[in-house]
Order: structure tokens, then sequence, then C-alpha cells
């Protein structure tokens, strides 16, 4: 069979794979603290019909004849670029301005986001929307006032994660944290586990927990949230192209298909 229905075949995969992270980073442009995936790709392996000959005594030297067998993925990555901060007035929103992943726990598991919209449950615990529990630094969770969320009032949280609160009948300040801010070497090594989520890999380093602020990690503003850091008219040419290219590559199957139908109409 001819190689180009190969070569087309494969970069119609190939853009098929990426429309499916444009799509998707469409679909959160709206989502808080999400970083856009990008697709890119490289080529495959070349059959080389003839090798390179060096110049001789009375002749030149020959470049090597090879040809390619299409294109194959070459990465999908994380662009781990700051989002825009979207001011919301309300406390318990923060936003991460610079490096750094909220610790969070599930179920005994560390996981990490940058989603800041945190709540207060029924034991003054600080989660997040999904019910996990927002640590400190040193792997704590956060709890107020010993549990007795009712009788808080006048609750802020300062850029270094400290959470300053008073209690009815008292004029005394309390203080709960630092919110933690764990950094990584990669963040593009993190692994996606949906709910907003990440978790740590082989190729992300080993988390670095630290205080808001505290060797370049991030600070936290209370009263704003991190959008997504989808750029909607970025990704509409992105789909563009990728839907020219689809096409493109519909067109080679095409095209071999019909010198392959010559070739079997020889024989009649």
């Amino acid at each position: 069979m001819l190689r180009s229905m190969y070569s087309g075949i494969g970069g119609m995969k190939n853009f098929q794979t990426k429309l499916d992270v444009i799509g998707n980073n469409i679909a959160n442009v709206n989502t808080y603290g999400f970083k856009k995936g990008r697709v890119t790709f490289k080529e495959m392996v070349s059959q080389t019909i003839s090798g390179a000959s060096g110049p001789g005594d009375n002749s030149g030297g020959v470049n090597p004849k090879q040809v390619g067998l299409g294109s194959q993925l070459s990465s999908i990555d994380t662009i781990d670029t700051q989002g825009s901060l979207q001011t919301t007035g309300r406390v318990l929103d923060i936003g991460i301005q610079g490096d750094g992943y909220l610790m969070v726990d599930r179920g005994g598991t560390t996981y990490y986001t940058r989603s800041g919209n945190l709540y207060l449950d029924e034991d003054a615990q600080l989660v997040t929307s999904s019910g996990d529990l927002v640590l400190t630094k040193g792997g704590l969770t956060i709890k107020l006032n010993g549990g007795d969320a009712n009788q808080i009032k006048s609750l802020s949280i300062s850029n270094d994660g400290m959470i300053n609160f008073l209690v009815d009948g008292s004029d005394i300040v309390n203080q709960e944290g630092p919110i933690g801010i764990a950094r990584f070497n990669n963040n593009g090594g993190l692994d996606r586990v949906g709910d907003n989520l990440f978790k740590d890999t082989v190729n992300s380093g080993t988390p670095l927990p630290l205080s808001p602020g505290e060797d370049g990690a991030g600070t936290l503003i209370s009263g704003t949230l991190e959008m997504s850091n989808v750029d909607l008219s970025e990704e509409f040419t992105e789909m563009i192209v990728a839907q020219r290219g689809f096409q493109a590559n519909t067109r080679i199957i095409t095209t071999s298909d019909e010198i392959l139908q010559e070739l079997v109409n020889l024989k009649r």
C-alpha cells in the first residue's frame, strides 16, 4: 500500500487529539484555576532509500534519500501560566499570585490545586468545594475556634496565609494557619486527576511545602479567584488550524485511494 495513506491516517489521529485538547480548554474557560493544555507533534522515522556518500577524488558527495512516514504526538503539555485574578469580595475566595499550589487532603492522600474557592464546614474546618481539607505548611488540617463555626466573626485572610478571626464576646484576634503552598521543580510534570486537582509524579519533583511568600512561593490574595488561563481567541484560531490540518490529511487518503484505483483498473 502507499506510504502516503498511512501518513494521512496518522495525521488525522494526531489532529483529532489536538481538537480534543482544544475542546477541553474551551469547556474549562470559566473553571477557576484551570491550566490549559497544548499538543505538539514530531515526525516519524524516515525510510532511507539510500544513504549519504562522501566526496571522492573525481566526484562530489551525495546526500541521503529518505521518505518520511508521517507524524506522531510529541507531547501534551500543561501550560502553567498565571491566570487573571477576578475580584469576588468573598473572604474565603483566595487567589494565588505567583508560583505554587494549595495543598489539600482527600482520604489521606495529598493533592494540589490552584482553585481557591474555600469554605468552612460544620466543624469549622477549611475545605474546598469538594470537601477536601485544606492543609498548612506542616501538613495539618485547619480548624477554626476549636470546631465551633457559629461564633466566628470578622474573618480575614492575610497575604502570608494567616487566618484572622474574632469570636463573639471577645475582642482578641485569633489566628490559624498559615495556609500552605507547595512548589515543584517541574509544574508541567503534575498529573491531572479531575476536580481541579493535581498529583505529584516522578517527573514533577518532590513537593516543597512553604508558607505563602516564602522562597519563591506565591502570595494569597483574599477576595479574589484565579481564572482559567485559556485565551478563547487563541483556542479558536488553533481549532481552525487543526480542522484544516485534519481536512488536508483526509485529502491525502482520498488522493492515495484514487491512485490505487487507477492501479487496480490497469488489469482490466
